[in-house]
This record gives structure tokens, sequence and C-alpha cells, in this order.
């Protein structure tokens, strides 16, 4: 019920309604019975509440779950996933009764928690406590950002609400007073949670160790908050989300007094109900308690089934509504009609990289931070979708957009975010912003606090979601900070993390291919790692083959000056590569020749064809690896023969070329290090 949609809600009676809550209540028991896994708590303790949302006020249509219009609806409790489940399938989704049936099985499409991609109508991958509850606040971000830009008069083409189903450990989790703080400073009065307060952990009671007033929390952020003491109480519930509704200026956190477990004699309000299934007997118990027959299982009433499809209907009716106000804005301004098209099916405009910068040997060495944020400043001319910030670091990251606007609630259009210092919060907006569609959503910070943003990193690359990071400041050279601040085990780490795709380039040119390989990447994130000091400019009139290189992840910058075949290859990432170029140059003079490899993404490299990877790395030729971070991970990629100089150490306090001194990047160490990985190599038989 937005104001541009009215949906046709067919209020039914008392007894019915208590028909389709049970309907789900116990097709989620089953779900969990029969798999003899999951959390039938959940979805005991909260049907009600949850039928209440999505009978009433949840605009949606099954058969179309991509509408962009429809109203967001996300399960951050992911535990309580049978009782989504249910809904998908009762509401007429393509999720057919068997795959509840196959519950948490190979190949289902009912995982044990949900799955973005996999399930129809799963708007994120929720698991993770919280997560879930923060991408909601990117989702509501991306609806009001959206709506400011592509809304007239007479045309309202984006106008929806974002519904979270929150548990008590969603919000004992420290990432939902981040994001919470978020949403209340930025007035996102669209973004609507209900939290299910059961009062049960799986240790036990919240009160071990969650005593604080979450109302009053909430209400500190700037939260319109209210209370329902019976969650089985419909109308109550309904007028709290209407409640919710009307106000606009604030976001809104409805805690229900829920009991988990609800109806089961034995295991009602008690931490057995959380994680386990209840069992056979007390299966048949609550069964019997509630007025449901014990058997069949998976038993859907006709007429719960008839009231529950009424959802195909309106969300056509409600989708048809949509259409036609589209197709009046494209009759009216086709150009910003076309432009919505563009942004919801990710799609790049004709010429979006053109005049991208272009860096020459005679420029002055600049660091990485500083040639991206100057390659953001292009494309922030050519993509009005980009929209992004930092974690309270725009100064060093370089990530503001100049003439982009600061986005808050006096400015919704505005594309510069402030996300403050929670980089947690951070990750999973952005995520959010993803899920949603319509934008290019973008973060930036430090490489070493990329470790607070690990969950939600973990998710886009689960989610396969376009997000891009900005992380400055990639290693010891940074310097005086120390060793707190100096990254040295977060490269390693950020690409074992399955289609997480990192980029470390080396120079200035480096950096704008890499920004190209971001911005085209649609399916999974993409993570630049950059910076803090200067760097020489790799001369694309001298290095033609950087661009093509940089997209296939390694490529061979400079080989053996004399043109014979290589005694060995120095292969090296970001900054170290100018080092590899210099010792290249040194060797010579000491009759050994080297192959030098630019290696920014090992991820790319990898999944190359293995005759261009031995056309890089032939077999056979020893390798000299140089990263300004741990060493693990390269015998992987390069095989037996190799050295590596590393840091295997947490940095020291000192300036940056000081501390890369003493850990060995120098031209020196690596002449030396390549003659005794020559001789090593000459001694075995």
């Amino acid at each position: 019920m937005t104001s541009s949609t009215t949906l046709s809600v067919n209020v039914a009676s008392p007894a019915l309604d208590e028909i389709c809550i049970n309907t789900l209540r116990f097709l989620a028991v089953d779900m969990v019975q029969k798999a003899e896994s999951g959390h039938p708590g959940l979805p005991l303790g909260s049907a009600a509440m949850a039928y209440t949302l999505w009978d009433r006020f949840l605009k949606f249509n099954p058969r179309d779950p991509l509408w962009p219009d429809r109203d967001r609806f996300v399960l951050s409790a992911g535990h309580g996933c049978a009782l989504l489940y249910a809904l998908l399938h009762v509401t007429g989704f393509d999720l057919p009764l068997e795959e509840l049936e196959r519950f948490r099985q190979w190949g289902s499409r009912t995982p044990g928690h949900p799955e973005y991609g996999k399930t129809p109508g799963v708007e994120a991958t929720t698991g993770p406590l919280g997560q879930g509850l923060a991408n909601a606040v990117g989702m509501a971000i991306a609806e009001v950002a959206l709506a400011a830009r592509f809304n007239r008069p007479g045309h309202r083409i984006i106008d929806h609400y974002t519904y979270v189903l929150a548990s008590d450990g969603d919000l004992e989790e420290g990432i939902s007073s981040e994001a919470g703080s978020e949403a209340g400073h930025l007035r996102l009065g669209k973004l609507i949670v209900l939290y299910a307060n059961n009062h049960i952990t799986i240790e036990g009671s919240t009160e071990l160790a969650f005593t604080e007033d979450r109302m009053a929390r909430f209400s500190a952020f700037g939260w319109h908050v209210q209370r329902v003491e019976q969650s089985n109480d419909v109308e109550a519930v309904a007028l709290a989300l209407t409640a919710a509704q009307q106000e606009r200026g604030r976001p809104s956190l409805i805690l229900v007094r829920t009991h988990i477990g609800f109806g089961s004699p034995h295991k009602q309000d008690t931490a057995a109900a959380h994680g386990e299934p209840l069992g056979v007997e007390e299966v048949r118990l609550t069964k019997e308690g509630l007025g449901w027959p014990v058997t069949p299982p998976f038993h859907i009433p006709k007429e719960a089934l008839e009231h529950f499809r009424k959802a195909i209907a309106r969300g056509s009716i409600a989708q048809a509504e949509w259409e036609l106000r589209l197709e009046a804005l494209t009759k009216e301004n086709p150009e910003l009609a076309a432009e919505f098209q563009r942004l919801i099916n990710r799609q790049l405009p004709k010429g979006w990289d053109a005049n991208l910068p272009t860096f020459t040997s005679a420029d002055a060495p600049i660091a990485t931070r500083i040639a991206s944020g100057k390659t953001i400043a292009v494309l922030n001319s050519h993509l009005p979708e980009i929209m992004g910030g930092s974690a309270d670091l725009a100064p060093s990251t370089f990530t503001n957009m100049e003439g982009a606007g600061n986005f808050e609630p006096e400015n919704w259009a505005g594309r510069n975010m402030h996300f403050g210092i929670r980089e947690h919060a951070m990750g999973a907006i952005l995520n959010g912003m993803a899920l949603h569609r319509g934008l290019i959503p973008f973060g930036g910070t430090f490489l070493i606090f990329s470790d607070y943003m690990r969950p939600p990193m973990r998710l886009a690359a689960m989610n396969g979601l376009p997000v891009i990071y900005v992380f400055t400041h990639d290693s010891i050279a940074m310097g005086e900070d120390g060793p707190t601040h100096q990254p040295v085990e977060q490269l390693v780490g950020l690409r074992s993390i399955p289609g997480m795709v990192v980029i470390r380039p080396a120079d200035a040119n480096e950096t704008v291919a890499s920004w190209r390989i971001a911005i085209g990447r649609k399916e999974g994130p993409v993570a630049l790692i950059l910076t803090r000091q200067g760097l020489p400019v790799l001369d694309l009139a001298r290095y033609p083959q950087l661009h093509e290189g940089v997209a296939l992840g390694g490529y061979i910058l400079a080989d053996s000056s004399s043109g014979a075949k290589s005694d060995i290859i120095l292969i090296a990432t970001g900054s170290e590569v100018h080092l590899a170029l210099q010792a290249r140059d040194r060797l010579a003079s000491e009759s050994v020749q080297a192959r030098v490899v630019s290696m920014p993404s090992t991820n790319l490299f990898s999944i190359q064809s293995k005759q261009y990877r031995d056309k890089v790395l032939p077999p056979g030729i020893p390798l000299l690896a140089i990263e300004a971070g741990v060493s693990l991970g390269w015998n992987s990629y390069v095989g037996p023969q190799i050295a590596v100089i590393g840091v295997d150490a947490f940095g020291a306090s000192a300036p940056g070329s000081v501390v890369m001194e003493h850990y060995g990047f120098t031209v020196e160490n690596v002449c030396k290090q390549t003659h005794k990985l020559l001789e090593q190599v000459k001694e075995k038989p």
C-alpha cells in the first residue's frame, strides 16, 4: 500500500486467518522434521506477524519476482527460512511443494539459510545474523536514491518499502547498531523492521547477555519505535505496520513479543526450539494442541491455499499499474525511461570508458590511490549510477566525487555517501544497494580495515554482487602508523574468497585498467588494492600490452634484456613491480637474464587457459615472487622452483622506505635472492 499503488486487500475472517497462519507454521515444522535438521522455533512464533505483512501489506508479484518496484522483504533471521519457503510456496512463487519436502537436501531450492539466486523470491543471502538488516538499509538507500533520480510529477516509477524480519540475535550483533545508526541518521522512512522478540537464543534466555532496552536504543538512533505485545494478534500487528508506513521521516522498528516454538507443549519458550527438530512426538502434540491434522505432513487446506494465491492477482494488478506509469513516463520522457531500464538491467552506456585518464613517464610518480581518484572523477561524468563513499576516509582514499553532491535527507540525489566509521555496516549496505539493482556501489577504507568487512564481503561473493571495494594504504610501505595499520595477511585472505577478484595495480595506468575491469564486472565483487606512496608510471608507449595484460590477471611486462631465454622470472604485484624492473636491469649486468611478470590479479590469472599461463610462466624456469605481504599462497601459483620475498611478520613503525628496506624490498636483496635460488636449482639433480 504505497502512495502510488493501492493493493486490493481482501481481509480474511479471523478463523481463516488462523488456518492460514497454522498452514505456515506446520509447513515449516514438517520441513524441519523431515530433514531432521533446522529451526522450527521462529516459524512457530513469528508466522502470524509474517502472514499479516505478506497478506495485507507486502507489494509483490509471485509471477515476476524481479519486478523493479516490488517491496523488498529480507529475512534477516535466516535460520527461520522454513517460514519464508512456506510463504513463497503458498503465495504462488515457483517453489513447488516438492522443494519444501527436500528442505536442506543436496540440490534443493530450499537450503538451510536463504540464498539469493537459488530460490525465487529470496531477496538476499542471509545467515550471519545482522547482515540482512544491514542489507535492507542498503536497499532502502537505493530506493530513495533512484526515486530522486527517476520520479517526476505524475510519474512515480520507484515507490516501495523495505521490510525486515529480525530476531534477538540480529539486534545483538554489533552490525545492527552500525546500520541502525546510519539508517536513523539518513531518515529512511520506508524501512520497516519487524523484530521477533522471543527472549531466547541458543544458550538460553536472552537475559544471559542481552538486557538493554532495545526500543530505547533504536529511538536514540532516530527510529520510530512501537511495541506489539501479542504476535498472534493480527489486527495489532496490522495497526503497527500501518503506523510505520505513515511515518515517512524515520525508519521503523516494531518490537513484537513472540514465543519461540509457539504451541509446542514442552519446547515453547525454550532454547530447544531454536536449532533442532521438535521430534516426532512433539510435532504430534503441537499439531493436536493447535487443532491441526497430525497427518498427512505438509498439509495445506484448500481454503488457505485459495486465500494465499490471491496474491498472484493482487501482484499482477499492482505491476500492471506500475507498467502503465512507466509507459506514460516513456512517452513524456523517453530518454529518462530508457536510462531507468538500462540501470535496472545493469547495462553500461556506450562510450562509458572513453576519456579515462592516461599517464606517461613524464608524469611525476603518483600513488595508485590518487590515480584511482582521477579515474573515479571521469567515471562519475559517464556513469551517474556510481554511488558510494568511504568509512570516514575520503581524503585518504580519494573516493569523493566532485559535483556529485552528498547523499543525505535533504538531497537524495546526491551520490557521495558518508558511511561514518562503520566498515562492517558499509560492506553490508553496499550489498543491499547491489541487491536492489540500479546502482554501481563502491566503498573505500584502508586495506587493514577490510578485516572489519569480511562477513559482508564473503556474502557479496556468494551472492555474485557487483560491489567495488577501494582499499588504500596497501602494505608496510605506508610506514609510520606501524603494524596495527600495515596489512600483511589481508591480500591472501581476500584472494582466497571464491568469486572475489582482487587487483593490486602496479602504477597509475594499471589502476585505470583495474577500474575498467571493476565497472565491467556484473557478477561478483572486485577489490582494488592501492598504494599510499607514489609510484613511477609504466608508460603505455613502452608497455602497450598493459591494459590487456591487467585484464588477463598477469602478463609479461619486460622480457630478458638480451632476448634470450630467461634464467629466472621475477613475478611481482603492485609497488613491487618497479623493484622487479630495477632488479632485472641489475641482474643483466651480472649475466642473469630475468623476465618481469606483473601479476595484478592472481584471481584473474588463474582462470586463463593453461596455454596462456604457461606462456607467461613457462614450466621449468625458476621464479622469485616479490610482494609486500605474507608469502603464503604463492607456491600454489608458481610451482616448486620458487623463492618468495614477502612479509611474514606484522611490520614496524618507521618511514615506509625504511620499513621496506628492513624487510628486504631492495634491488640488492632481489638480486641476492635470485642468485641464491639459481644456485639451489643448479645443485638439484
